[in-house]
């Protein structure tokens, strides 16, 4: 994603680079960032964090969770608003930015595609509407090297359907089906996962009735469109920030979708 972001900021007209993170001992230290993009961005990629955000407004991270908690801790000592991409964080560390966030803004979303998002919202409209009478299905796909399974914006979908409907994921989702299964049980959310290829990634949430069936679908082409929303949080971010707000946000606070 660090390229990816890279391209897109260099593309903005309101945003500049105030510095770029590696991690220690990597052969990208001490070069500009806009080098492969033929641009010179005035800064120097760097391990040392404080020094990366001495002039900066946001900090945008798609990194590890390890990594993630420390950037933010340091955006915190420094005043600098954060932009928080990571997945596979803990509750622990959940937990953690909500404390920082009473320092700084924060958006965190697992996914920042601005498509995704509205998908989210289309899903949490429809679930209730249909109600128990439509089964729920979700089926993503991914290219071959993804390692997680459902990936994390699937499961982010089966919470949304579930609190939608008054259940609970951890006791209503599915996840395995192999064998004789018996029939379908009433009232779960079955996950079908798919891998192949170099697909960025393919999420559908399918409301099976008698007579009818509903396809919600967001298909990712490009990781731009990651990037793009990113870019969108991280001016969100930067006008929290100049107001003297703080506060833990997500991709609806940035879409205005609650």
């Amino acid at each position: 994603m660090g390229q990816t972001l890279i391209e897109a900021i260099l593309a903005q007209q309101d945003l500049q680079f105030s510095g770029a993170l590696e991690i220690p001992g990597s052969a990208l230290l001490d070069r500009d960032p806009g080098e492969r993009f033929g641009r010179n961005t005035g800064v120097r990629i760097s391990s040392d964090v404080a020094l990366a955000l001495r002039d900066a407004d946001v900090l945008i991270d798609f990194t590890r969770p390890e990594g993630t908690i420390a950037h933010a801790e340091a955006c915190a000592r420094a005043g600098v608003g954060a932009v928080i991409g990571t997945t596979g964080l803990s509750e622990a560390n959940r937990d953690t930015l909500l404390t920082l966030s009473r320092d700084i803004p924060i958006v965190f979303a697992p996914n920042m595609s601005v498509g995704v998002n509205v998908l989210l919202r289309l899903v949490e409209l429809a679930a209730p509407r249909l109600g128990d009478d439509y089964d729920v299905e979700i089926l993503e796909m991914h290219h071959r090297h993804k390692v997680d399974a459902p990936s994390g914006t699937a499961l982010k979908l089966g919470e949304t359907v579930a609190a939608a409907l008054g259940r609970e994921l951890a006791a209503d989702g599915v996840f395995v089906r192999e064998g004789v299964t018996g029939a379908r049980r009433p009232g779960s959310i079955g996950f079908a996962t798919l891998r192949g290829g170099d697909v960025i990634g393919e999420h559908t949430v399918i409301f099976a009735g008698l007579g009818e069936r509903i396809e919600l679908t967001h298909k990712a082409a490009s990781r731009m469109t990651f990037a793009q929303g990113a870019l969108r949080a991280a001016r969100y971010v930067a006008a929290r920030r100049a107001a003297g707000e703080t506060g833990l946000y997500d991709m609806r606070d940035v879409l205005g979708l609650h």
